[in-house]
């Protein structure tokens, strides 16, 4: 879907290389451990954790700078069932180090495309990240927030933000379409990707994201705590 430039698979990149499917494979190959022949179409995929490991540590050191400088940061998730935990994490962290964590475009209305057709979200922040939710779906349901892909959101965002004169965000933490989105309009973008989400990798590959760490994006919240002590301890952010 990718190399046939389906946008539901680009989300905010506009790929410069040509990106057939054989040089999709290899890319994921060279970046997360996944089996680089084309012959193997079953079974799981397979994840490099020395991979994930050295892009934790880019990762960690991206986080590390923008706190020296006590810049301004973005941080937005379309995994808010799994990973909500992880960026607030990052997100307490950064603010308790200086860092402004923006929260422009608060209930703003987002117009997405899905399979079910398009759907009207509100933009909300929760802890200080970023994510969409459907009219109606408060907290008081427990709803954490819609899975999605898109880059609307992040555009939205950023696009108020600009609109209100700034700050703008020197980073932009975040998932999907919030990394890709950012990253192709020329913010700095890091963030976790799995492997069936090539958007990312290519874009770390032409230079639109910093870092992608590969990982799987939909296990339980709870697992992802033993890498957010890592990335804090790493970046120096640990209290």
């Amino acid at each position: 879907m990718f190399a046939a430039r389906d946008p539901r698979v680009l989300i905010g990149i506009d790929p410069a290389g040509g990106w057939g499917q054989r040089d999709l494979l290899g890319l994921m190959a060279d970046r997360c451990g996944v089996s680089a022949d084309p012959r193997d179409t079953s079974g799981q995929d397979a994840i490099d954790p020395d991979r994930t490991l050295a892009a934790l540590d880019a990762f960690a050191g991206r986080l590390a700078a923008v706190a020296q400088r006590r810049a301004p940061v973005l941080l937005g998730t379309g995994h808010p069932h799994r990973l909500l935990g992880f960026y607030a994490a990052l997100a307490e962290a950064l603010s308790a180090a200086g860092c402004a964590v923006l929260t422009p475009a608060q209930g703003r209305c987002v117009d997405i495309t899905t399979r079910f057709g398009l759907r009207t979200y509100n933009l909300d922040y929760v802890r200080g990240v970023a994510l969409v939710r459907e009219p109606g779906a408060g907290r008081a349901g427990g709803e954490p927030g819609a899975h999605t892909h898109s880059p609307l959101p992040v555009r939205t965002v950023l696009a108020a933000a600009a609109d209100a004169g700034g700050p703008l965000p020197e980073l932009v933490i975040g998932d999907h379409g919030w990394v890709c989105g950012a990253g192709q309009l020329g913010f700095e973008a890091i963030g976790p990707a799995d492997t069936d989400d090539p958007a990312l990798f290519v874009g770390e590959a032409e230079g639109f994201v910093s870092v992608v760490v590969p990982l799987d994006d939909a296990v339980r919240s709870e697992y992802y705590r033993p890498l957010t002590r890592y990335v804090l301890n790493r970046a120096c952010l640990s209290r």
